[in-house]
């Protein structure tokens, strides 16, 4: 249960894991890819989903089908939203930003984009760009 939402596990009264906030955590991610501006192929990519699953994403954006209950997407999910939040939280005045950030070559990933990052080293890569934010943000 070390999740990266197992302390919303116990003792806030939400389940993660009922299938009712699998499907919202279904909308919430694909609005978030929406805002990102991003493909099909990379959000099966950043989900850790086959290229050949494209049908998934649809009942996932409707909330009609929720995600999978696994630790590796529950991780992925976890860390893309910590991402969104540390960028709400960098950039409060400036939603251009916030949405394109991910999709700006940056020196901190040796001029790769933080996406190709994301999509190139997989949850390793994903857990990267939500660390070097959360630095960031402490600073």
């Amino acid at each position: 249960m070390n999740h990266a939402f197992s302390s919303h596990h116990s003792g806030s009264g939400v389940n993660v894991y009922s299938e009712e906030s699998r499907k919202k955590l279904a909308r919430v991610i694909m609005n978030l890819f929406e805002h990102w501006d991003l493909d099909t192929a990379t959000q099966l990519n950043l989900l850790g989903f086959s290229p050949t699953s494209r049908a998934l994403l649809i009942p996932y954006k409707k909330g009609i089908k929720p995600l999978p209950n696994t630790r590796d997407l529950f991780d992925r999910v976890g860390w893309l939203l910590s991402i969104h939040k540390s960028l709400r939280l960098l950039y409060p005045k400036n939603e251009n930003i916030r949405y394109t950030w991910i999709s700006r070559k940056n020196m901190a990933f040796d001029n790769q984009t933080p996406l190709e990052m994301m999509t190139n080293e997989g949850i390793i890569g994903i857990a990267k760009v939500a660390r070097y934010l959360d630095f960031q943000r402490g600073r």
